[in-house]
């Protein structure tokens, strides 16, 4: 068996993520393997990719051998499967793959469990310090809540309305889902949320005995290329290699998660401020000469980016060039970019979830829809010259258009 097989057999059904994990309880119970290494849950709607991606960074630059499942919302990858930075080898990615198939198979586990699983075991043959787990869509029934098993912290980024036909139809109810992650006695971590979702997260830690505490605020923070810098308590003068405000968020969360584990885990100063210039993962305010791509794929996340982007311009007019999945609410997406954009072009991709041109009927006479996103944006470039377009919706929309142009 080739990783391209082994692609091929995940990507087949499409079944990245599942909200039901009866079938993955049974399977991890079935093969009684207990994990011993120390283990951090990130979830959230927004930031947990990156809040895992600063957190392993700086405590990969405090001389620890991190373990970091950290899966991007675009396709099943060995790549997502790391150590130390570090991407699990073809070799053993296959490996366990095929000692475990039968059981995969048997148990129907969908790509984000083979996957969590093979990380699992990885972890454990590397002897990791500690593990960095990013959860799929939610916290309860997520597969990276363990059975028999209990996370050092849990860390819960953001709450928006999103994934409400199985989270919830409320930001409590999100709130209440995510934070099922808490197991007894936990320690649990949010961001700055709307004040039912916080309340919902402590009110579950109540019942488990748990504790919650908050992010502070980032302060004096100002963007001068490449470095955007800002203090965070005790630290000041720290930089990200992003123009991308909204990541100072998650750099805090990061910081502050080392501060709650600080006895456990202690991290100088040098490793959390060298380890916060880790490259940012793609396609955040990630910029092509006068082209931004960024993957902002739901309404807070798309607040979050127009609020970073905006005072970066210079005054100079922003075009954007549109494609989501079907399960988004562009009604408060398309508004919301409008604000601040010049216009908005609508367009689609290759993926089998993606908006095609039905999907906008209600939103083309207020924004026109051209098919071939690639011709779109070189329209875009051609009639603006000398002003930003920005190109975001989906992060598979964006890799797709942004592979396949020579910038």
């Amino acid at each position: 068996m080739t990783i391209e097989d082994i692609k091929a057999n995940l990507t087949a059904s499409h079944s990245f993520r599942r909200y039901d994990n009866e079938e993955w309880e049974r399977f991890f119970v079935k093969q009684k393997q207990d994990f011993t290494y120390p283990y951090i849950v990130v979830t959230g709607s927004n930031g947990k990719e990156d809040t895992a991606h600063y957190l392993s960074s700086i405590y990969q630059q405090a001389g620890y051998s991190v373990g970091c499942f950290n899966v991007s919302r675009l396709a099943p990858s060995k790549q997502d499967i790391r150590v130390s930075g570090k991407a699990i080898s073809d070799g053993d990615f296959i490996r366990i793959y095929e000692q475990y198939e039968k059981d995969f198979s048997r148990y129907s586990l969908s790509d984000f469990e083979i996957l969590l699983w093979i990380a699992l075991v990885y972890f454990a043959e590397q002897n990791v310090s500690l593990a960095i787990l990013t959860a799929g869509i939610g916290g309860q029934h997520d597969a990276t809540n363990l059975p028999r098993h209990s996370p050092l912290l849990v860390i819960i980024t953001t709450v928006s309305m999103e994934h409400t036909a199985v989270l919830g139809t409320t930001l409590s109810e999100i709130a209440t889902e995510k934070a099922g992650l808490i197991k007894e006695q936990g320690q649990c971590l949010i961001g700055k949320l709307p004040d039912a979702a916080s309340e919902a997260v402590r009110i579950e830690a109540q019942k488990k005995r748990g504790s919650v505490m908050v992010v502070d605020n980032c302060h004096y923070f100002s963007y001068q290329a490449p470095y955007f810098r800002f203090d965070y308590v005790p630290y000041t003068k720290l930089e990200i290699l992003s123009p991308a405000r909204y990541l100072l968020d998650f750099a805090a969360l990061a910081i502050e998660a080392t501060k709650l584990l600080k006895l456990r885990f202690p991290v100088s100063e040098e490793a959390v401020r060298k380890g916060l210039l880790v490259k940012p993962l793609p396609y955040r305010m990630e910029r092509h000469r006068q082209v931004i791509f960024d993957g902002a794929h739901n309404p807070e996340a798309i607040d979050a980016l127009m609020k970073s982007l905006m005072p970066l311009t210079a005054g100079k007019p922003v075009h954007v060039l549109f494609a989501s999945m079907r399960d988004k609410n562009i009604a408060v997406e398309l508004p919301r970019l409008g604000t601040d954009a010049k216009d908005i072009t609508l367009t689609t991709f290759s993926h089998p979830f993606a908006k095609g041109e039905m999907d906008y009927f209600l939103y083309t006479a207020d924004y026109p829809y051209v098919e071939d996103a690639k011709m779109a944006l070189q329209n875009l470039q051609h009639l603006y010259p000398e002003d930003w377009i920005l190109v975001t919706g989906s992060e598979a929309f964006v890799k797709e258009l942004s592979a396949s142009l020579t910038l």
